[in-house]
């Protein structure tokens, strides 16, 4: 569908207005800050063990085999899994979010009640008993922000199309405004759905629930690849991500609400869902890489202020930036290798990998 110029104007106004407005309601509530951070690092991360996760995640994020189920093993391997509570240097108990006392709901949190309500589930709005700072927190937090490393790789790679994006705010580039909006609308289910239901979703957060993520992954996958081969024909004009119409963003986007499912992959949902709006491997990939962009980056920025000056606190400063930088290196050649794999081979082999990796999963920890 070619957009007017007329349109295009009119167009810029409730998108810059819609990307505002989803940044203010992405800030978090101030909550209560945990102990005062000490000079030194309260628990050891070794560099090898930054490199190892920052590895991990650079090659797991991009890729659909969920980079959530290999973090879990990482940690687990590397003694980063502990749940015990972490106490300061003089003994005295840390907190990711301090105890409080029983507060009347907010207005967001009880829009997050009533939603959750639909489903037939009881969400506690406070916790006044607080959230103990653990070494296995900290990890989690960790992996999240050296995420920022897997977004500096999409924008080094696609910097062109970030670029163009930027030129069609500003009402200097079409194509760019076009991507622009077909990317907030592939964004919007999942982080609407994301930020009303990631209380729950953290609680019920299991290795049983990855395993079945990895295994219903994986015939998704083989779904997808054979409709792909029986129902795609190569198009004479640009078939790219710029050429997808509004609606068929919106069925990517509503595939990426399953990564919400831990172990599903943000990254196999939307080549999935590429497929199914009828992209070729390669632009579904290089859809699916944009659209991380700005999921990671909402989702980094996001945990990062709830979670990451307790994070600093326990791993100090040094090794969350040589985890990102590993990150970025790793993610960008992943980045790069995965779009010749697609286009030659297409997604069965991650499948195959998937339901393997369940099976390791299902031996390490649910015996």
């Amino acid at each position: 569908m070619k957009l007017k110029p007329t349109r295009v104007r009119l167009l810029r106004i409730p998108l810059l207005l819609a990307l505002l407005s989803g940044v203010v309601a992405a800030q978090p509530k101030p909550v209560a800050a945990p102990a005062k951070i000490s000079a030194a690092p309260i628990a050891e991360l070794k560099l090898t063990d930054a490199i190892v996760l920052g590895v991990v995640e650079g090659v797991t994020e991009f890729l659909p085999i969920s980079s959530t189920g290999h973090l879990i093993v990482a940690t687990h391997v590397l003694g980063l899994d502990v749940t015990t509570q972490l106490k300061d240097a003089d003994g005295k108990l840390l907190w990711a979010k301090a105890p409080a006392a029983e507060r009347k709901p907010s207005r967001t949190g009880a829009i997050k009640k009533w939603a959750l309500g639909l489903i037939g589930k009881e969400y506690k709005i406070e916790s006044p008993e607080g959230v103990p700072l653990t070494l296995a927190r900290a990890a989690a937090t960790y992996t999240v922000v050296i995420q920022f490393g897997a977004i500096a790789a999409v924008v080094f790679l696609y910097w062109a199309q970030l670029r163009a994006i930027g030129r069609g705010l500003i009402g200097r580039d079409v194509a760019g405004l076009r991507l622009a909006i077909n990317l907030l609308i592939a964004f919007l289910p999942a982080a609407a759905i994301g930020f009303l239901a990631h209380g729950w979703i953290d609680e019920h957060f299991t290795i049983g629930a990855v395993v079945a993520a990895q295994a219903v992954g994986a015939g998704l996958m083989l779904f997808a690849e054979h409709w792909r081969r029986r129902h795609y024909r190569a198009r004479s004009t640009d078939s790219g991500e710029n050429a997808l119409a509004p609606h068929a963003a919106a069925g990517i986007g509503l595939l990426q609400v399953l990564a919400l499912w831990p172990g599903m992959s943000r990254s196999m949902t939307t080549i999935v869902g590429g497929y199914f709006a009828g992209l070729d491997p390669r632009r579904s990939a290089e859809f699916s890489f944009l659209l991380g962009f700005v999921t990671l980056s909402a989702a980094s920025v996001y945990k990062s202020a709830q979670s990451g000056a307790a994070m600093i606190q326990v791993f100090g400063w040094s090794h969350v930036l040589v985890g990102a930088v590993v990150a970025a290196i790793t993610a960008a050649v992943c980045v790069r290798w995965l779009v010749g794999w697609l286009t030659q081979h297409g997604l069965a082999a991650f499948a195959y990998y998937r339901l393997g990796f369940a099976v390791l999963l299902a031996i390490l920890f649910l015996r």
